[in-house]
């Protein structure tokens, strides 16, 4: 069974409110066929911890305004490096672009298929800013495009 189409919006709803934000990444998966306790979960990564403020500020902001109310949230301290959020059938993960590849739920959850939720969280970026056009290395290694030895990690710029 796959998640429903109103799950699927909120996820959506969800994402464009992050976009706003510039996460580093962002991508929704399929939990409904693996799980019983939700439908999908977002996650998203930043690239420091005041962004990761951001990105929940701006999510919890979306959800407020779909009427959807938080159930829990996780992690949202001092040394934020993995916020999760409880919408019940959604669960948003925020994490640090370093957490998020290690704990790599994309590939914890590879056998669940991924939603387009149809955000593109390059589409209002401003020119000049070649980080932003750079994936990441757990992009890279889940689209098979880098063989991550070349992929500057680590490399001081």
């Amino acid at each position: 069974m796959a998640a429903s189409e109103e799950i699927i919006e909120l996820a959506r709803r969800a994402a464009e409110g992050a976009a706003d934000v510039k996460p580093t990444s962002l991508v929704a998966i399929d939990v409904s066929d693996r799980l019983i306790l939700t439908e999908v979960f977002l996650v998203i990564s930043a690239g420091s911890q005041p962004q990761m403020r951001a990105l929940v500020n701006a999510v919890d902001r979306a959800m407020h305004e779909a009427g959807e109310k938080l159930r829990r949230r996780e992690g949202f301290d001092a040394e934020m490096h993995w916020v999760l959020l409880d919408y019940g059938d959604l669960i948003v993960h925020i994490q640090l672009e370093e957490d998020r590849e290690f704990y790599a739920l994309e590939k914890l959850w590879a056998d669940c298929p991924q939603i387009d939720l149809g955000v593109d969280l390059r589409a209002d970026s401003v020119g000049g800013d070649e980080e932003a056009d750079e994936q990441s290395t757990l992009d890279r290694l889940l689209t098979g495009t880098g063989d991550g030895e070349a992929s500057g990690v680590g490399s001081a710029e």
